[in-house]
């Protein structure tokens, strides 16, 4: 099956004994034990539930996975996969990485421990010079957050496994519909499936993929051991999203394109950063690597972090939020919202940098939007 029937089909089959087209969401802690020790699906619910098993089942499928575990975000599933490493471990971070991973990995990781060397990903010849003795993994976002810059997955899976490491993937910006790290040589992707695979804004959750039997039955142990599970109702929510993840993410690019080409022509805008662009510095890997170039879109500000803030409060249709992939359009600034954590770092986000998640809603509408706010 092709992209789109997989992910309205799998995992999803009308329920055997009432026909239901969806999948039910199993709003229950425990089950009936056939007799002591003998259970028909699962003894509890941290540790199993068939709505949550529905959704890990259709992703791995569109990551082209044998395994997928579902966490109740995606710092706890980046918790999980952070876990499997032991103290005196290194991991290798992308330069412009999430804040909440360079914090979790800083703050929480750091006095435990391991330690995180700070790279540009994209450069793999920076890649090779950086390695350090101890690093046991590369964790890669492309496209990166919030700069939007791409990493080679096949050359940086080479690099890794030359050293005998493990290649983590956060495909949260790409979405296994414009990019697949696992079939390019990665060894785990990583989803916030809060964003585009549930796509409303309305459910949070995370998750890993890989095809590595012994990594999903560490980072299940630990889903279970933990309880970092999501609840029934976000499962059935972001499984619901991800019917429509296609359409959706073909209206997302075709949207971010225009409003990128047009604020890239705009006298208050010093640099746009998409990888759709031909000024992008990984624009060709993103032609060789991905199928589309996604619905983010990052600039610098002409005139500092005061004509930033106005125009970020300005906007209309956009709304002032964090998170993206959502519907709607949102727009932030990163050094003051997602990015905070990094101030001070080596990831720290000029004040003049805007990051917008370009929605669904209609192109023109959107275009005009950002002009009023720019006025």
């Amino acid at each position: 099956m092709n992209f789109s029937t997989r992910a309205i089909h799998v995992g999803q089959e009308p329920d055997l004994e009432t026909g239901a087209v969806n999948v039910p969401v199993y709003l229950t802690s425990t089950y009936a034990q056939e007799s002591v020790g003998v259970v028909k699906f699962a003894d509890y619910g941290r540790g199993d539930n068939p709505t949550r098993a529905a959704l890990e089942a259709v992703v791995a499928s569109l990551e082209v996975a044998q395994f997928a575990v579902a966490f109740s975000s995606g710092l706890s599933a980046t918790d999980a996969m952070l876990r499997t490493l032991a103290p005196g471990d290194r991991v290798m971070l992308s330069a412009d990485a999430y804040g909440g991973t360079y914090r979790m990995l800083t703050k929480i990781f750091g006095p435990w421990g391991i330690e995180t060397d700070v790279v540009d990903l994209s450069d793999i010849s920076a890649v090779e010079s950086a390695w350090g003795e101890g690093t046991k993994l590369v964790w890669a976002e492309t496209p990166s957050n919030p700069w939007l810059r791409i990493a080679d997955i096949a050359a940086l899976a080479d690099v890794t496994h030359r050293h005998g490491a493990t290649l983590v993937v956060d495909n949260t910006f790409a979405t296994p519909y414009l990019q697949t790290p696992l079939t390019l040589g990665a060894d785990v992707v990583m989803h916030s499936t809060t964003k585009y695979l549930g796509g409303h804004s309305d459910a949070i959750g995370g998750m890993l993929v890989t095809n590595d039997a012994d990594v999903a039955a560490r980072v299940k142990f630990f889903q279970y051991a933990i309880g970092a599970i999501p609840g029934p109702l976000d499962c059935y929510l972001i499984m619901r999203g991800i019917r429509t993840l296609a359409v959706r993410m073909d209206r997302h690019q075709e949207n971010a394109a225009k409003v990128a080409a047009m604020l890239s022509r705009h006298e208050r805008i010093e640099r746009v950063w998409y990888p759709g662009l031909e000024t992008h510095p990984n624009h060709k890997i993103a032609v060789d690597q991905m199928r589309g170039f996604g619905g983010m879109v990052s600039v610098e500000v002409a005139g500092g972090a005061a004509r930033a803030k106005a125009f970020v409060e300005k906007t209309k249709v956009f709304t002032l939020a964090e998170s993206l992939g959502g519907v709607e359009s949102l727009i932030e600034i990163p050094a003051q919202m997602t990015h905070v954590s990094t101030s001070g770092s080596l990831l720290e986000i000029p004040d003049n940098f805007v990051r917008l998640s370009v929605g669904i809603e209609d192109a023109d509408d959107l275009l005009e939007d950002l002009r009023q706010a720019l006025s």
